[in-house]
C-alpha cells in the first residue's frame, strides 16, 4: 500500500509540473495584462507595459532600444501569474508560446525603434514585430524663430522615494543646538570635542541648509536609547522604545523634528536595527548579568575627567549606566545608591568584594553568550576568522561584545521590534534604513520589513549589506554564497544562481556592488568597469531603487575602503555627476559638499584616534553664521546644489531604467527612458578630458541640455554633443532646458 501511495504521489507530481508549463486556459480572467522586461524595470504593473484587449489578443506598442532585451507577460500587476519561453530569437518577428512560470524571453535588436507586443493567453500565442512606418523621417531643418517654450518640468508626487536625493549624517557630529545634553562617551575622550554633540535641535536650526543643498531627504542614525563605552553614533540599541535623552530638548523632541522636515518638504529616514542589542539587554525585556561599572578598578589605570574616579555616568546622580528594572535586587540598590562606588559589593558570581583591582575586568564588561536567555539572543559564541563569509555564522554568532546577536525568528522578539518600530512610523517616519542586512536570514528579514510596510503602506525600506567586491554570489566571481549577497534579499527566489526565479521582494539595498569599482575608477578620475556593473543591474529586484553612494560612516572609495574620498575635487565632482544621473537614489554623507575630512578613516581605527581625527568629526563649525558663506561658495557645495536642481526637474533622472549603456574610461553615455518616452533623457558624461558624445537610437525630437541649454533637433535616431571635461550633458527630449548656473565642475 504504501508503494502504492508513493506511485501515486509521484503521479501527482508530474501532473502538476505539466500543469504548470499550459498555457492559460480559455475560462480564466485576468483584469489586466502586462509587458514587464528590461525596458520598465521588470515592473509588472508598469503603465508602460500596460495592455489593451483586442478580441482574444492583448496587445502593446512600445518603444524599444538598440539591444539585449528581455521581457515575460504577467496578469493583473503582479508576478503570481507570469508566462515566458527561455527562448532567444536573432531576428523579427519573434513569436512562440508562453506557458506559465518559464524564463525570460530575449531578443538582441540591432536597431531601436517602436515595436508591437501581441499576446493570446488562452493559448500561450506571443509575437513580437517592428512597426512596419517606423522609418525614421528625415531631420528637418531648425526653424528661424524661437522654439517654443518647453513643457513645464512635473511637480513631483512625493509618494515615489526615487524622486529623493538623500543627505546622511550622523546626528550627534552634525550641529550641536544645545550645549546642556552634551555628553562625552568613556571611550576615546578628547576635552572640548563631546562624543554627543549634535542634536535634534542643531538639526532643527539647520535643515534650511539641507533644504538650500538641494536633497528632500534625510537619513539620520538611530535615534533610539543606547548604551556602550562608544554609544554617539546609535547602533548599540538598549531601549527599542525610547529616543536617547542626549539627543532631545525643550521644543526639540523626536516628533518635533520630524514635523520641522515635513514643514520643508523633506522626508526622514530612521535607521533601524533589528539584528543586535547592546550588551546591557534590552531595558524592560531582558537583563544581562555584569557587575556595576562604578566598581571597576585596574591597576595603573586613571580614569580621565570628566569620569573622575570611576568610570559610572557621571551626569547620573548615582553614577550608575544601567537603569535596567529587570536587575536583580543587589544591582537595584546600587542604581540609587553609592555614586563614588565605594561601599562593598560582593560580586554573587566570582565572590569578589569590589571594588578590588582584582575582579576580572570581563565581569564589567563581557558577556558570556553561552548564558544569555534563547527567548532574546542566539547562543553560538563570536565571529571569528572565515565566519564572515558563513551564512550559518553570519546569521547566528554574535559580531562583538557590544552587538548582541538577537533571536529576530523568535514571535516576543518580532513583536518588541515590531511594535517599536511602528509607533516610529505612527510618529511621521517616512522611511526606514535597516542595519547589518545580511546578519539576518531573507525570509526572517523581510518578515520585519513587510510587517512594516502592512503598518504604513508605500513605506520605502532599504537595508545595508556590506560586500567589498561585486557580490555575485553564486552566479560567479565571489567568494560568499547568493544568500548573503545585496541582491540575493531584492528577490523572492529559491536558486542562488537564478535571480528571475523569483520577483521583487519589494526591499531595496544600498549598492555596494558599484562603490566596489570605485576605488579603481572613480577615485582615479575615469569609469572603467562601471558598464560591467550596470549590465548585471537585471539581478536586483528593481535596479531604480537601489541607493547609490561615494562614501559612507563605514566605508570609502579609496586603499582597503576604510577613507573618506581623498581625490581631487574634480574627481568627486565625476562621481557625483554619475550618481545623479544613473538609475538609483543617491546619498550624500555630511560634509562631502565641500570635501570634509578628505583622506582620513572613516572610523577610528588607530589606538590613540579620536573622532576629530577621523571622517566622524565634527561638522558644526562649517555651519555656524560666521562660516555659512564659505561653506555654501564651496565649488562642490555649488555642484551639488545644481545636480539636485536637474535631477528633479527630470523624471527620467529619477526613475527610469538604464539603456544603450557604453562606457570608455575617459567617458560614459547611456540613455534614461521612463514610461515610453513621458521623461526621457540622453546623457553623456566626460572624466578628466573634453568628450566628443555620440548616441545612437535614440527617439526622434527637439532635446535640450539642462546644463548649457544647447538645442539638438534629432530626425535619424542619432544624438551627438560634446562634453567638457568633468562635466555632463544631459540631453532632455522637449526638456526645459538650462537649468542653473555654471560652476567650475558642470558647465
Amino acid at each position: 500500500m504504501r508503494r502504492r501511495w508513493m506511485m501515486l504521489a509521484r503521479l501527482a507530481l508530474v501532473m502538476i509540473g505539466a500543469l504548470t508549463m499550459l498555457p492559460l486556459e480559455a475560462t480564466d480572467a485576468w483584469q489586466s495584462l502586462h509587458v514587464a522586461g528590461t525596458f520598465n524595470a521588470w515592473n509588472p504593473a508598469a503603465a508602460s507595459g500596460r495592455m489593451t484587449q483586442n478580441g482574444d489578443a492583448w496587445e502593446l506598442t512600445q518603444f524599444l532600444h538598440a539591444g539585449l532585451i528581455e521581457y515575460k507577460f504577467c496578469a493583473d500587476g503582479s508576478w503570481a501569474v507570469n508566462w515566458g519561453d527561455d527562448k532567444e530569437t536573432p531576428t523579427l518577428p519573434q513569436e512562440g508560446i508562453a506557458t506559465r512560470n518559464a524564463g525570460n524571453i530575449v531578443l538582441r535588436l540591432e536597431q531601436g525603434g517602436t515595436f508591437l507586443f501581441r499576446f493570446r493567453p488562452h493559448t500561450g500565442e506571443y509575437r513580437l514585430t517592428r512597426i512596419a512606418d517606423e522609418a525614421a523621417p528625415p531631420s528637418p531643418p531648425v526653424p528661424a524663430e524661437p522654439p517654443s517654450p518647453p513643457p513645464p518640468a512635473p511637480t513631483p508626487t512625493g509618494k515615489d522615494f526615487r524622486e529623493e536625493t538623500i543627505y546622511f549624517l550622523i546626528t550627534t557630529r552634525f550641529y550641536n543646538g544645545d550645549p546642556t545634553n552634551d555628553f562625552y562617551c568613556r571611550d576615546r575622550l578628547k576635552l572640548g570635542d563631546p562624543h554627543w554633540r549634535g542634536d535634534f535641535k542643531g538639526l532643527i536650526e539647520r535643515l534650511d541648509y539641507i533644504k538650500e543643498l538641494g536633497f528632500t531627504a534625510i537619513w539620520i542614525t538611530p535615534p533610539i536609547e543606547n548604551r556602550s563605552g562608544l554609544d554617539y553614533h546609535g547602533y548599540h540599541g538598549y531601549d527599542w522604545t525610547r529616543i536617547d535623552p542626549r539627543l532631545e530638548s525643550p521644543g526639540a523632541t523626536y516628533k518635533d523634528l520630524i514635523d520641522a522636515c515635513h514643514a520643508r518638504g523633506i522626508k526622514l529616514i530612521q535607521d533601524v536595527v533589528i539584528n543586535h542589542s547592546s550588551n546591557y539587554g534590552i531595558r524592560g525585556q531582558v537583563w544581562i548579568d555584569r557587575l556595576p561599572i562604578k566598581y571597576f578598578r585596574k591597576p595603573g589605570v586613571v580614569f580621565e575627567a570628566p569620569y573622575t574616579g570611576n568610570l559610572g555616568n557621571y551626569k547620573h546622580p548615582f553614577r550608575e549606566d544601567n537603569d535596567n528594572p529587570l536587575a536583580p535586587p543587589w544591582f537595584r540598590e546600587r542604581q540609587t545608591s553609592d555614586p563614588e562606588g565605594v561601599v562593598p559589593l560582593r560580586d554573587p558570581v566570582t565572590g569578589i568584594v569590589v571594588p578590588d583591582p582584582r575582579c576580572p575586568p570581563g565581569r564589567f564588561f563581557d558577556t558570556d553568550v553561552s548564558k544569555l536567555p534563547a527567548e532574546w539572543y542566539h547562543q553560538h559564541g563570536y565571529m571569528a576568522g572565515g565566519d564572515w563569509e558563513n551564512p550559518v555564522a553570519l546569521q547566528t554568532k554574535h559580531m562583538a561584545g557590544d552587538c548582541l546577536d538577537l533571536a529576530t525568528e523568535r514571535p516576543n522578539v518580532r513583536k518588541y521590534l515590531n511594535d517599536a518600530i511602528c509607533h516610529w512610523l505612527d510618529l511621521g517616519v517616512d522611511a526606514i534604513r535597516l542595519d547589518t542586512v545580511k546578519h539576518v536570514e531573507r525570509s526572517d528579514l523581510l518578515s520585519y520589513v513587510n510587517t512594516w510596510k502592512r503598518h504604513k503602506p508605500g513605506l520605502f525600506v532599504f537595508g545595508e549589506n556590506l560586500v567589498k567586491g561585486h557580490g555575485w554570489g553564486d552566479l560567479g566571481g565571489d567568494n560568499g554564497p547568493s544568500c548573503i549577497r545585496p541582491w540575493w534579499y531584492t528577490r523572492l527566489g529559491d536558486d542562488p544562481r537564478n535571480p528571475n526565479s523569483g520577483p521583487d521582494s519589494g526591499f531595496s539595498v544600498l549598492d555596494f556592488s558599484l562603490f566596489s569599482t570605485f576605488r579603481d575608477n572613480l577615485s582615479r578620475g575615469c569609469f572603467n568597469g562601471i558598464e560591467g556593473v550596470l549590465a548585471m543591474d537585471w539581478v536586483y529586484g528593481d535596479a531604480t531603487r537601489l541607493v547609490t553612494f561615494l562614501q559612507n560612516h563605514d566605508v570609502g572609495p579609496d586603499n582597503d575602503f576604510k577613507y573618506r574620498f581623498k581625490g581631487d575635487d574634480w574627481m568627486a565632482a565625476v562621481a557625483y555627476n554619475l550618481l545623479w544621473t544613473i538609475r538609483g537614489i543617491p546619498c550624500l554623507y555630511y560634509g562631502e559638499e565641500i570635501a570634509f575630512q578628505k583622506g582620513l578613516p572613516q572610523d577610528i581605527c588607530g589606538n590613540d584616534d579620536t573622532l576629530d581625527q577621523t571622517g566622524r568629526a565634527y561638522f558644526g563649525d562649517h555651519l555656524e553664521p560666521a562660516r555659512l558663506a564659505q561653506t555654501k561658495a564651496h565649488p562642490l557645495w555649488r555642484h551639488l546644489q545644481r545636480l539636485n536642481a536637474i535631477r528633479r526637474a527630470v523624471p527620467a533622472l529619477q526613475k527610469a531604467p538604464m539603456s544603450l549603456v557604453r562606457e570608455w574610461g575617459s567617458g560614459m553615455s547611456f540613455v534614461r527612458d521612463w514610461e515610453n518616452g513621458r521623461s526621457y533623457a540622453v546623457v553623456g558624461l566626460a572624466a578628466g578630458s573634453d568628450q566628443s558624445i555620440t548616441v545612437v537610437g535614440v527617439r526622434n525630437g527637439l532635446y535640450r541640455d539642462a546644463v548649457t541649454g544647447a538645442e539638438r533637433r534629432v530626425g535619424d535616431g542619432t544624438l551627438s554633443f560634446p562634453v567638457k571635461a568633468h562635466s555632463a550633458g544631459i540631453w532632455v527630449l522637449n526638456g526645459p532646458g538650462k537649468i542653473g548656473t555654471d560652476g567650475e565642475f558642470l558647465r
